[in-house]
């Protein structure tokens, strides 16, 4: 099956990284994250040591930091609430610039900002460094259930589709000197959006049953089928075993 839409996230390239199969590092990603969240907050090396772990894998697959910074947008939400959490918080309060905080907000506002921000940027590369498409692949090679990676593959082909029916709904509305200026206008934007739902329900039927027609069984066709090779594991366990010696290192300094 070919790779699916260009999504905005993937960056094309021949590094290493992104020759890795995506079942390797979508369970590389996943353990590091883990072991991000599993070490204490207070140890804040242990946390300067992930980071630097993630730069090495940014520079192994030729990711412009600038790159990596513009899409941490995505956690703008969790710094808002993690930066709340000072002024909110009860117990002990220290001053910090003639403002009183508490002082267990301040950890927790770190523990927010610190392990979101690495697992954001963990999705980050592996999105980046990884089609959609071959991402969905690596779910099945990694006996995620069938029906579940089917949906999320339709979901991928066509979302693209669905975008441009609302485009042309929306200039057709504008063609007819629709404008959108209050509450009354509610009802027009209600009727496009059931509109929109009928012809993406009536597409999907005729793509369904053109599939059947070809001989779909419920399994799209995949062109690769080649497993990971040991050598191919061992080099994407080496972020999440470092990971894990310094989480393990943390708590036993922390004790």
């Amino acid at each position: 099956m070919g790779a699916g839409h260009a999504h905005p996230l993937y960056r094309a390239g021949g590094s290493g990284v992104h020759r890795l199969p995506p079942q390797c590092k979508l369970v590389a990603a996943v353990a590091f994250v883990l072991a991000v969240v599993a070490t204490p907050r207070e140890e804040i090396w242990a946390f300067g040591s992930y980071a630097l772990l993630l730069a090495i894998v940014a520079g192994f697959a030729r990711l412009p930091p600038g790159f990596v910074l513009r899409r941490m947008a995505v956690e703008v939400p969790f710094v808002a609430f993690a930066l709340l959490l000072p002024f909110v918080a009860r117990g002990p309060r220290v001053d910090v610039l003639g403002i009183g905080l508490s002082e267990s907000g301040l950890w927790s506002a770190w523990n927010i900002l610190a392990k979101a921000s690495l697992g954001a940027v963990a999705m980050i590369l592996l999105g980046a460094t990884t089609e959609p498409r071959a991402l969905l692949l690596g779910l099945e090679r990694l006996r995620m259930p069938a029906l579940l990676t089917q949906i999320a593959t339709f979901m991928l082909r066509y979302l693209d589709v669905i975008v441009g029916e609302m485009r042309r709904m929306r200039v057709a509305r504008a063609s007819r000197g629709f404008e959108a200026r209050g509450f009354r206008d509610v009802t027009v934007l209600a009727r496009s959006v059931a509109a929109l739902f009928l012809r993406s329900y009536e597409r999907g039927e005729r793509v369904y049953l053109a599939m059947v027609s070809r001989g779909y069984d419920g399994r799209m066709p995949v062109i690769n089928e080649s497993a990971a090779t040991v050598r191919q594991w061992t080099a994407a366990a080496a972020l999440p075993g470092a990971a894990a010696l310094i989480a393990t290192a943390s708590w036993i300094l922390a004790a």
